[in-house]
């Protein structure tokens, strides 16, 4: 795993949230707070976890172990999700970019929600961040087909690879 390797799948992972997160634009209020009976009961909710996830491991990189999630009424509204993983990004990206090739293999020692303490190299944190989030689109793809929304476009990463050629 390189840093060059880390940048592609942070960059396709940020692909797929924008599709995903257009996708949501025309959704009515109530769409998107409707209780779904999913693992996080809304639309709004599953995309809140997906970047309070994103926003815990950052905070453990800085050295800080967050005890909870952020609560989803903090986030009213798509556009105050969009908001915050865009600032969550550019944070993102910077602290790859500062890491280095050697950097990526630095074991972070963290503290999980639970208070249990863990160690992982860091190259093996952020693939998880991205695959976490891949799990959760699939779960708001299905939510938005059950509202009889229309879903994102494809957000594979066979889809983002041909994209980018």
């Amino acid at each position: 795993m390189t840093v060059q390797d880390l940048q592609t799948m942070l960059d396709y992972h940020y692909w797929a949230r924008d599709r995903l997160l257009d996708a949501l634009e025309p959704l009515t209020s109530e769409q998107f707070n409707h209780d779904m009976g999913s693992s996080f009961k809304s639309i709004r909710e599953t995309m809140v976890h997906i970047y309070g996830a994103e926003w815990a491991w950052y905070s453990r990189w800085q050295g800080h172990s967050p005890t909870a999630l952020l609560p989803s009424d903090q986030f009213p509204d798509l556009a105050s999700v969009r908001r915050a993983w865009s600032e969550l990004e550019a944070k993102m990206r910077a602290f790859l970019g500062g890491l280095g090739e050697d950097g990526i293999a630095r074991a972070f020692d963290y503290k999980l929600l639970s208070g249990h303490s863990g160690s992982s190299p860091f190259w093996q944190m952020l693939q998880h961040v991205v695959n976490h989030a891949s799990y959760h689109r699939g779960q708001v793809t299905t939510m938005l087909r059950q509202i009889g929304a229309q879903p994102a476009k494809p957000m594979d990463m066979i889809a983002f690879y041909r994209a980018e050629a």
